[in-house]
This record gives structure tokens, C-alpha cells and sequence, in this order.
């Protein structure tokens, strides 16, 4: 178990360790399937079935469209991998992506890596290469992470190490499955970044996760002002100590605050006391600054 965990660290490369110098055509397969274990072999399509375990569930139709293209004039550089499942039926491990443009593009055989594997090798295997890939969203790639833990027993040190990452990247991406499910699906939308997120997590109500979730998609506020709110809910979350202290800001007259922000592109600070009574400042850099900021103010 050991040195699978530290392929695992070194990536898929290392776990599969191909040797592509023998290359088993489909003809010899169909005699004789068990001797292609361990080779490269032109497996028929139809011989071939998707991995169980695949972590990625949608495929951009037009990405794969235009690999199926780049296949039909170069053929497959690439082999995918596989396990044998019975005789003359196997499975894939990797390389899906490559495996349905082939069947779009109408090919009848695919080079393939011919691999043992278990169920949790098959499992971690398909998971450490989907996180690899280049153009996950944030949220595929944190439940890769989590099921690298769920599934496969194992610490989220340990999937840092598998993965090539720091711990503290990890930890963050699992916050994310935290957050409610229509700001999960901004952020695999790719509608919301990863700094805005960070700075959602930072509000405990679910309820103003999603507001402030609309006032970005609607207002384009950046991380910044985000991170200014979720610090203006946590503020008013707590309870008022003593008949003294300054009051604080609703909800809405944050959001409002954002706005006048975002409008005059500057720092606005509004302080109250208990009575409602207060000031309200703006920052500006110069003369000409000011007269800028007093013309949006009076149109």
C-alpha cells in the first residue's frame, strides 16, 4: 500500500509507468486477450466501456468536436488506459476525453495502455488525473478532494501529497462544498472566482451568502468589497454590549456603502451612534479628485 501511495505523490505518470515499445494490434487481442496486459494495444471501441469511477461529469461537446477533428488527421498521439475486465471487454482508467472524440470521429480501434487495476486503484487513479487537468472548475476539483478522502481513506495531508499541493490549498477547496449550492454553482460556472468565494465563506448565513452572491453577479463588486461585507454581517451578527458602543450598519446600508464605492471609486466610511445619528466620509487624492466626486453627487 505504501509504494502505491507514493506513485500516487509522483502523479498518474508515475502510477502507470508506460512502456509503448510493443504495440499489440486488434488481431492478436481477439486470439489471445490476456497477453496484451502490460502493452499497448488496438483495442476495438466497442470492447471498450467508460470508467465507473469517473469523477468528471460534463464534457464540452464543441472541445470534443475539436479533438475529434485533430484525430481524424493525426490519429490518437496519445493512447488512453485500461484494465481488463473480462476476456475480451475492458475498461477505462484514463483518457475519456480522447475515447469519445475517437467515437465521434468514427474510429473503429484506440491505442491503449492495457493496465492491472483494482476498484480502488481504478478509483484513485481516475481521481489524481481529473484534478491534474488544467481546466477543472473549482468546484470539480474540490470534489476530487473529497472523495480522494470519503473514498479512498486517506488524510488531507495525505491528498497534498498525492496531488502536489499544499495543505492549505486543500483545506480551502473543501471549504467550498460548504457554501450553498447556488453559490457553488456560480463558482462552476466559472460566474464567481475563487477570491470572491473565499470571501463568502467568511459570512456564516446562508441567506446573505446568496444576496451578496446576486449583488456580485449583478454589480461586478469585487473581492475586495465583498470581503467588507461579509465583515460588516459578522459585526452586526454579534450581539450590542452596553448602551455606549457605536451601532452598527444593517445589511442594507452595507450593500448601499459598496455601491458608493464602487460608484465614486473610493473609500466611503460611515460611522452612527445608537440614536442613528453619524458621519459619513469620503476619500479623495486632490482638488480635481474632489470636483470629480462632487459632480457624480450633484448631476
Amino acid at each position: 500500500m505504501a509504494s502505491k501511495k507514493k506513485a500516487l505523490g509522483r502523479g498518474l505518470s508515475a502510477l502507470l509507468e508506460n512502456d509503448d515499445s510493443d504495440r499489440v494490434e486488434a488481431k492478436e487481442l481477439s486470439s489471445n486477450p490476456e497477453s496484451v496486459v502490460g502493452t499497448v494495444a488496438e483495442i476495438p471501441i466497442d470492447q471498450i466501456e467508460a470508467n465507473p469511477f469517473q469523477p468528471r461529469s460534463e464534457f464540452e461537446e464543441d472541445a470534443l468536436k475539436e479533438l475529434a477533428g485533430s484525430i481524424e488527421t493525426h490519429g490518437i498521439i496519445q493512447p488512453v488506459t485500461v484494465r481488463m475486465v473480462k476476456n475480451d471487454q475492458f475498461q477505462l482508467i484514463s483518457g475519456e476525453r480522447r475515447f469519445r472524440a475517437s467515437q465521434i470521429a468514427g474510429l473503429q480501434t484506440v491505442p491503449a495502455y492495457v493496465r492491472v487495476a483494482d476498484d480502488q486503484t481504478m478509483l484513485e487513479m481516475a481521481l489524481v488525473e481529473n484534478i491534474q487537468r488544467e481546466d477543472l472548475n473549482a468546484i470539480e476539483v474540490s470534489v476530487s478532494y473529497k472523495r480522494l478522502i470519503d473514498e479512498c481513506n486517506i488524510t488531507q495531508e495525505e491528498v497534498a501529497n498525492r496531488v502536489s499541493k499544499g495543505r492549505a490549498t486543500v483545506t480551502n477547496y473543501l471549504r467550498l462544498l460548504k457554501l450553498p449550492a447556488e453559490v457553488q454553482l456560480a463558482i462552476k460556472n466559472k460566474q464567481i472566482s475563487m477570491g470572491h468565494a473565499r470571501a463568502l465563506l467568511g459570512v456564516n448565513d446562508k441567506d446573505l451568502q446568496n444576496q451578496i452572491l446576486e449583488k456580485i453577479l449583478k454589480d461586478g463588486i469585487s473581492v475586495r468589497q465583498v470581503e467588507q461585507l461579509a465583515k460588516g454581517a459578522k459585526n452586526t451578527a454579534k450581539k450590542q454590549k452596553g448602551s455606549l458602543k457605536k451601532a452598527e450598519l444593517s445589511f442594507e446600508q452595507q450593500k448601499h456603502v459598496v455601491d458608493l464605492e464602487r460608484i465614486l471609486d473610493h473609500k466611503v466610511l460611515v460611522k452612527k451612534d445608537q440614536n442613528g445619528k453619524g458621519k459619513l466620509s469620503i476619500d479623495f487624492k486632490d482638488d480635481e479628485d474632489l470636483s470629480r466626486i462632487l459632480d457624480i453627487l450633484n448631476p
